[in-house]
């Protein structure tokens, strides 16, 4: 077997804290920024709609890369390896230096074009913090093309401790900058910048440490190798599209909330953040099965990516229902930590309790089951099945519920249920064949 029960071990639990990381920081993050004003907190919220946008696509390319060296890991070749990785971030610094100088250039009409005529005073505080925050566009799409990598070796461990790293010195940055020195919006930027860059200078030293699976040491030339760039991009471009136009239907459908009133948009956030409770292991286990399958995938071996598909999704589930559990019982009593009018409370329970008992049967199929396809290339196809899901489904569903049937909130998060057990059925079909086990010669190349 190429992985025991430690292997797994030691790959997912540090993924679980670095997601349980990202949602906690992001949570005092956007607490921290709120003590600046509310045109500060609109102006940072309206730019990490485009930064969410943009960490999308470096993530993209950063698993078409990790997939590329984690079928040379799993054939015996650490030198293709590390020769697929160095083009992945040599690939990524000229993607992100370009959109780097194009947000610098043009920050103004971007955000007049996407946001139109907002406040003075918000139209401000998005300036100030797209043009400092776009200079650490670069430093984040290595950091991440570099974790993927490492994740490709097995090894979480250390990304977690960057992670962990880069998130402590984002906090003592904005209490310095924000509440000590007192830049408001600049500070919360110049802190998320620093964190960034640090993180990338760090990750990128170990990356060039001789004796790992993967290593850069050698590797390191301006000139790209366009093969390799290929592989790489089969995967991260549909990935990619995937991502964006996923992240762009979340727009869309927070835009048909706004219209239910105050205590919908309240209920909806709430609840977005203990749904990101609610499946944390599963999007660890995600990240952990794109890592494992590539491997036995580049060895030719689909007996073992099905067998541990199959371990990674019943422990993805068997975690689901534990925390779906805990929440569904105590979905009352956490409400009251928000301290929510009843009405807005009451919407909320109602809603987190619907999506407890839907995750244990749909979440895991539909968004975990994918990635052993797509570790084996067949990412054209997810890809489509996932954005007309999206667009058909959750989307059209929660149009067609709001009106006709005044479904509201309630009716949105029914509509996102729907759309996972199409999915969850669709991704079950296509895995039941072997089609997707002949993707882009997986057991060549």
């Amino acid at each position: 077997m190429l992985y025991t029960n430690r292997d797994l071990k030691k790959l997912i639990i540090p993924l679980v804290f670095e997601q349980l990381l990202a949602i906690l920081v992001g949570m005092v993050d956007t607490v921290m920024i709120a003590g600046v004003g509310e045109a500060a907190v609109s102006g940072v919220s309206l730019v990490d709609t485009i930064n969410i946008l943009i960490i999308n696509i470096t993530a993209a390319l950063a698993t078409g890369g990790a997939v590329a060296a984690g079928h040379f890991l799993g054939q015996k070749d650490s030198e293709k390896a590390s020769r697929s990785a160095w083009q992945l971030v040599l690939f990524s610094i000229w993607l992100s230096a370009a959109v780097t100088i194009i947000f610098l250039a043009f920050h103004r009409p971007l955000l007049k074009v996407i946001f139109g005529q907002v406040e003075p005073a918000v139209m401000e505080s998005a300036t100030v913090y797209l043009v400092i925050t776009a200079i650490s566009i670069c430093p984040l799409a290595v950091y991440n093309s570099c974790a993927a990598l490492f994740r490709a070796m097995n090894d979480s461990k250390t990304t977690m401790e960057i992670a962990i790293a880069m998130n402590l010195i984002n906090l003592a940055g904005n209490a310095i900058l924000i509440y000590g020195i007192k830049i408001g919006v600049a500070g919360a930027a110049i802190a998320t910048t620093i964190s960034r860059v640090v993180a990338a200078v760090i990750i990128m030293v170990l990356m060039f440490q001789p004796g790992r699976a993967i290593s850069l040491g050698g590797q390191a030339t301006w000139k790209m190798d366009f093969g390799l760039i290929k592989k790489i991009l089969y995967i991260g471009i549909p990935n990619g599209l995937e991502n964006s136009l996923f992240q762009l239907g979340k727009i869309l459908l927070l835009s048909l909330i706004s219209t239910f009133g105050t205590y919908a948009i309240a209920a909806n956030a709430v609840c977005n953040t203990l749904a990101s409770f609610n499946v944390l292991p599963g999007q660890a286990i995600n990240l952990a099965l794109l890592s494992v399958a590539s491997m036995c995938i580049g060895a030719g071996d689909f007996k073992q990516a099905r067998y541990y598909t199959k371990k990674l999704m019943i422990i993805a589930v068997s975690c689901t229902a534990l925390i779906s559990g805990l929440l569904f019982l105590f979905a009352p009593w956490v409400m009251k930590i928000y301290q929510l009018t009843p009405q807005t409370e009451s919407l909320a329970v109602q809603v987190i309790r619907w999506h407890t008992v839907l995750a244990v049967i749909f979440w895991v199929p539909s968004f975990t089951l994918p990635n052993t396809l797509r570790a084996a290339g067949d990412v054209v196809w997810t890809m489509l099945i996932a954005i007309i899901s999206m667009w058909s489904f959750r989307i059209g569903f929660a149009y067609f519920f709001s009106k006709n049937f005044d479904g509201g909130l309630m009716g949105v998060w029914i509509a996102m249920t729907i759309d996972w057990a199409f999915r969850a059925l669709c991704y079950w079909l296509r895995y039941r064949g072997h089609k997707w086990e002949h993707s882009m010669g997986t057991t060549g190349s």
